[in-house]
């Protein structure tokens, strides 16, 4: 059974969660709000290509951002290293600190950075094109060079 410290039922941790959730939402308003600044609306559908690059995209920045261990200083005042995870990652859990614990949840696990990453290319899709795609065209070819590389660890033989 799951002791009440660990519980998302504490109260320090819904206060983080409304705060996080807050930020989220005044993020992609500040982002509709800039959209609208520079005339642009958001599209009635997107194209196939840029959904599926950039569901890639997200996939492999979530995980650079929450497991890379070159990534580790900007998790490291909110994470707690655990080990060595394998191709260049490490797991890390949330520092027990209340003030940091929330913080720490959300920047190590890509499962939730990749809606604020998905809603940041979204609105760079509407505001400037060009970057978003280059930004996922540059993630999603390395998450694909990174499949690659375990194809080949997995086929190759000495």
């Amino acid at each position: 059974m799951e002791s009440t410290t660990d519980s998302p039922h504490e109260h320090y941790r819904i206060a983080g969660y409304l705060t996080t959730m807050s930020a989220f939402g005044a993020l992609a308003a500040g982002a509709g709000a800039l959209v609208r600044l520079r005339g642009k609306s958001l599209p009635d559908a997107y194209a196939v290509q840029d959904l599926v690059v950039g569901a890639v995209a997200t996939f492999k920045f979530a995980r650079l951002i929450a497991k890379d261990g070159v990534t580790t200083p900007i998790r490291a005042p909110f994470a707690e290293y655990e080990g060595n995870a394998g191709s260049g990652e490490v797991n890390e859990s949330p520092r027990k600190e209340k003030s940091r614990h929330v913080v720490g949840e959300l920047l190590t696990c890509p499962f939730c950075l990749a809606p604020w990453i998905a809603t940041g290319y979204v609105a760079g899709l509407a505001v400037s094109p060009r970057l978003a795609r280059a930004w996922a065209a540059v993630f999603g070819m390395v998450g694909g060079a990174d499949v690659l590389q375990h194809v080949y660890g997995r086929v190759r033989t000495d």
